[in-house]
């Protein structure tokens, strides 16, 4: 059966946590990740910390280590390449997702400043994976930006994982219901885009009257 790198069980179960930090290094460091499923990955480690689901059962503490390495290491790498090459890198992105979500990114920094945007931007899937090296390319300092990313990088890894691990050490058998508790987050991890589509699309619907009476 071919591995489908969407599905977080497969990943966990072919690669353990040497999967986890490759997927989270990919998906905060590199814009080819950007369709890798950080927070259903996270939350469903937590969980196989606690049950063999699959046949897999990973370490707490190995798995808190590699996601929380994975998603800082890939941030800074981000921020790296955004400071070398992210105008030439962005200016090549064809991806629609990725173009929305450089848009976001961006709404992010003009409206919460440096610190709140980098730490805001780790919930937001796609995001995440632009403002990093976006950050770089608008000159943010990488001491700014290393304190920013380790907080909501620690706090993002650390709270989806312990969050799951929770959930498994207090429903018996937990790993049944894995693949629905998995949609669940991915559900919840969109919300945020698609709050920010509904707005834009309302701030339009505003605007077009106030240009059509001007005229």
């Amino acid at each position: 059966m071919a591995l489908n790198p969407l599905d977080a069980a497969q990943l966990l179960t072919a690669f353990g946590t040497a999967g986890l930090f490759l997927v989270l290094f990919a998906e905060t460091g590199l814009l080819i990740g950007f369709f890798l499923p950080g927070d259903s990955l996270l939350f469903t480690a937590g969980v196989l910390c606690t049950s063999s689901g699959g046949g897999v059962h990973l370490s707490l503490p190995g798995v808190l280590l590699a996601t929380t390495a994975g998603a800082l290491l890939g941030a800074q790498t981000g921020h790296l390449i955004g400071r070398r090459a992210g105008r030439a890198l962005l200016g090549r992105t064809r991806g629609r997702h990725l173009r929305d979500g450089v848009r976001r990114a961006e709404r992010l920094l003009a409206r919460y400043g440096h610190g709140k945007a980098i730490v805001l931007a780790r919930f937001v899937p796609v995001v995440r994976t632009v403002l990093n090296p976006l950050a770089g390319m608008a000159g943010v300092p990488v001491r700014t930006f290393a304190l920013w990313q380790v907080a909501g990088g620690v706090v993002w890894t650390v709270g989806l994982v312990l969050g799951g691990y929770a959930l498994g050490a207090s429903v018996p058998n937990i790993d049944r219901c894995l693949l629905p508790l998995v949609a669940v987050i991915v559900a919840v991890s969109l919300l945020p885009p698609a709050l920010e589509v509904l707005r834009s699309r309302r701030r339009r619907t505003t605007a077009e009257p106030t240009t059509g009476s001007a005229e």
